[in-house]
């Protein structure tokens, strides 16, 4: 089965929030990284029938799911950047309450939701008030709660976001775990986040797919090597206005850099073997998780 965009466009006015998209998915997990504001929440939530396209079709094994309505949610898990949920609820009785409005009948509710928590890693807290959980354990019933139904196509708008870095590992192993005969959408801004886990990462730029592929195949899209170097501090800022630098890092003697240049920024710059993060910097203009200004 597949998922396919098709001339898919979302405008609001002037702002093309989304531009002519054209793709198509199948089983695996699908990465897609981009600055805040490229577009992906929007991607998102018209694939999950929130936001309807201003031009084009999204279609799931050929039928359009805007058109298929109830039969189409009912294959489908959604994870926002930002869930809502009774703050006084236990989790289980959370989990319960979703699955209710999932349609799910209350045996195989709470079957599901007791495994769920289980794979979540959260069975001890499944009397705790939601109130009470921490943000990486809110995120956790959030992808538990999206995965009740079972669905084929899971939808993760910023799963990690605002977690630590041992929540963020925890959520990528889930994540991975999580993707076996199903087609997984993970949208974030922070590299890794993504390309330990995607089978396939797509760059989204100003509404557009702007490069997709493997992870290796992206870093071979570069155009720029890469180099490290050492230069005085007194010198680094004419250096940082020069070249498209990733890392800045003080060593004894001066300041360590990783420089996007067609040739050498000095004349002991290392080559290095190039890395996603650095593919991000250039097509980007910027270093993975810098930017927070608000998504579209």
């Amino acid at each position: 089965m597949e998922l396919q965009f098709k001339n898919v466009s979302k405008d609001y006015g002037n702002i093309h929030a989304v531009d002519d998209v054209n793709y198509t998915m199948e089983n695996g997990v699908y990465g897609l990284l981009g600055v805040n504001g490229a577009g992906k929440t929007t991607l998102m939530r018209m694939l999950c029938t929130a936001v309807t396209p201003t031009e084009g079709k999204i279609l799931w094994s050929g039928k359009d799911i805007f058109r298929m309505g109830a039969a189409y949610r009912g294959i489908l898990g959604y994870l926002p950047q930002n869930y809502g949920f009774y703050p006084d609820l236990t989790v289980y009785d959370y989990m319960m309450y979703i699955a209710s409005i999932k349609g799910l009948r209350p045996p195989v509710a709470k079957k599901r939701t007791l495994r769920l928590l289980e794979q979540v890693g959260l069975t001890e807290k499944r009397k705790s008030k939601m109130r009470t959980l921490s943000g990486g354990m809110l995120r956790r019933v959030g992808i538990a709660q999206a995965m009740l139904n079972n669905p084929r196509i899971l939808v993760l708008d910023e799963p990690t976001a605002g977690l630590d870095p041992s929540e963020r590992i925890r959520f990528r192993n889930l994540i991975s775990e999580l993707s076996e005969d199903r087609l997984v959408l993970l949208s974030a801004h922070i590299v890794s986040d993504v390309e330990y886990i995607a089978n396939e990462i797509i760059l989204m730029k100003e509404g557009r797919f702007f490069r997709t592929g493997t992870a290796d195949q992206i870093i071979s899209s570069m155009d720029l090597d890469v180099w490290e170097c050492t230069v005085p501090k007194e010198k680094m800022n004419s250096y940082l206005k020069k070249y498209l630098t990733g890392n800045v890092r003080t060593v004894p003697g001066g300041v360590e850099l990783r420089v996007l240049s067609e040739t050498p920024p000095t004349d002991d710059a290392v080559r290095t073997g190039a890395t996603l993060e650095d593919a991000f910097l250039l097509y980007f203009g910027e270093k993975a998780g810098d930017r927070n200004d608000a998504e579209i």
